[in-house]
Formats: C-alpha cells, structure tokens, sequence
C-alpha cells in the first residue's frame, strides 16, 4: 500500500504566500504522476496542478502564474508554492499519485492524501 502526507495549511490573509507538502511512502516501484486537488464547501474537487515523472506541469488557468508544482529528486514528495492567494483559493487541498507497485509492475493505482485546510481571508 501506499500512504499520501500532506503538510503546510493554514490561514493567511489575501496576497499572502503559502507552501504545501506532500510525502508518499510504502511499496512504491515509481511515482507517474503527482498532483494537487481542491475542494471548496459546496463546490465539486478540482485539478490544482499536476507534475510527471519527466518534469511536465500542468495547471489549472485559475492559479497559473500564481501556483508553482514541483517535486524532489527522488520524485516521492511534490510541493506546490501558492503566492498572491486570494479568498477563492480557500478549499480543502489533496494530493494525488499515480503509483506503480513493487508487485504489480503491470498498471498503476490512483491514491489520495488526507487534505490539508487553506484559508484565505480577505
């Protein structure tokens, strides 16, 4: 199995800068595609920002200049810098992986982190 840890929420006011973290750790052969998720009260999960193994980064338009996705040289850990947040980015935020397992070379399986709470006041 694979466990998804996320850090770095929090409150900050609007133009403010925050740092989320999130660790995957268990029987991980290779990590495809790592990514950042959120979730606002009444509102459906959304695409934040996604990064492959080869460096590729996607974003939502909605942060694009404003969020930044990056991940460590053992590609187990992605990071996503939010600068200039405003109000709207207050959600739930998830971290996603794409892993391929030790003993099952063939596909790779979807996990999700716990969710970390930012807040952005105005």
């Amino acid at each position: 199995q694979v466990q998804l840890v996320e850090s770095g929420g929090g409150l900050v006011q609007a133009g403010g800068s925050l740092r989320l973290s999130c660790a995957a750790s268990g029987s991980i052969f290779r990590i495809n595609l790592m990514g950042w998720y959120r979730q606002a009260p009444g509102k459906q999960r959304e695409l934040v920002a996604t990064i492959s193994s080869n460096g590729n980064t996607n974003y939502a338009d909605s942060v694009k200049g404003r969020f930044t996705i990056s991940r460590d040289n053992a590609k187990t850990t992605v990071y996503l810098q939010m600068n200039s947040l405003k109000p709207e980015d207050t959600a739930v935020y998830y971290c996603n992986a794409e892993v391929v397992l030790q003993y099952d070379l063939i596909r790779s399986y979807a996990y999700w982190g716990q969710g970390t709470q930012v807040t952005v006041s105005s």
